[in-house]
């Protein structure tokens, strides 16, 4: 974990703030002994009594514990470094918090979702259907045709749906689109909501929460 405290007090809030339990270490051997009850950890490279990359190799050792690094190295060498100690995704200071409550939910998706996606999943009483495996969608009896980037945010949008996901944190799950602005995010809902039929003044999948984002406006079915 972070071992400034400031840091992993922000951190903390934040993904509290979006249904996480967090648990905080200050060095790399308390980071050891909570790896064995979490799901996740944010694995800072300077630590006070001993390299990051040590501490995930012991993790990668023992296990699959999937590992975020969080470091102000910045350089190609020191990424492909922690990528090739057992790190499963790279965030550099200076850093949003809302991007990193992205990856932290990306990486859990990754490594924890692969039974629950051989099911497809149902939406609205099943009004919206997505099967993640075979990138099929429908809406009543009608297939849907999305690209890669509207399948991709609409993924996001119904692993949690009700959550409203803000344009940033949407721009970071577009894999290959790093760069774009967040009007990115915007023109794809707005090509995604034309294909699943929704029409402004009628009931909508995917809903505008103003000065935020977006969120998936149907529960899951069961």
């Amino acid at each position: 974990m972070d071992d400034e405290t400031k840091i992993r007090s922000l951190v903390r809030s934040h993904l509290e703030r979006d249904g996480y339990t967090v648990l905080e270490a200050g060095t790399g051997a308390r980071a050891l002994e909570l790896a064995r009850v979490a799901d996740l950890m944010i694995l800072d490279l300077r630590l006070p009594d001993r390299a990051g990359e040590d501490v995930a190799r012991e993790l990668r050792a023992a296990g699959g514990l999937p590992i975020i690094m969080l470091t102000a190295k910045a350089d190609e060498a020191q990424r492909i470094a922690g990528l090739r100690v057992g790190a499963d995704d790279y965030v550099t200071k200076p850093f949003s918090l809302a991007e990193l409550a992205a990856r932290v939910d990306a990486v859990l998706r990754r490594t924890r979702g692969e039974a629950a996606r051989t099911e497809p999943a149902s939406f609205g009483g099943g009004m919206l259907r997505l099967d993640a495996e075979r990138r099929e969608v429908s809406v009543g009896d009608r297939d849907v045709d999305l690209t890669r980037a509207e399948f991709e945010l609409l993924s996001t949008l119904s692993a949690r749906p009700g959550r409203v996901w803000s344009r940033t944190e949407l721009l970071s799950r577009l894999s290959g689109e790093h760069e774009s602005s967040e009007r990115t995010v915007d023109a794809h809902v707005k090509n995604l909501r034309r294909k699943l039929g929704d029409r402004s003044g009628q009931p909508q999948l995917v809903a505008t929460v103003p000065g935020v984002g977006y969120k998936l406006a149907v529960e899951r079915d069961g």
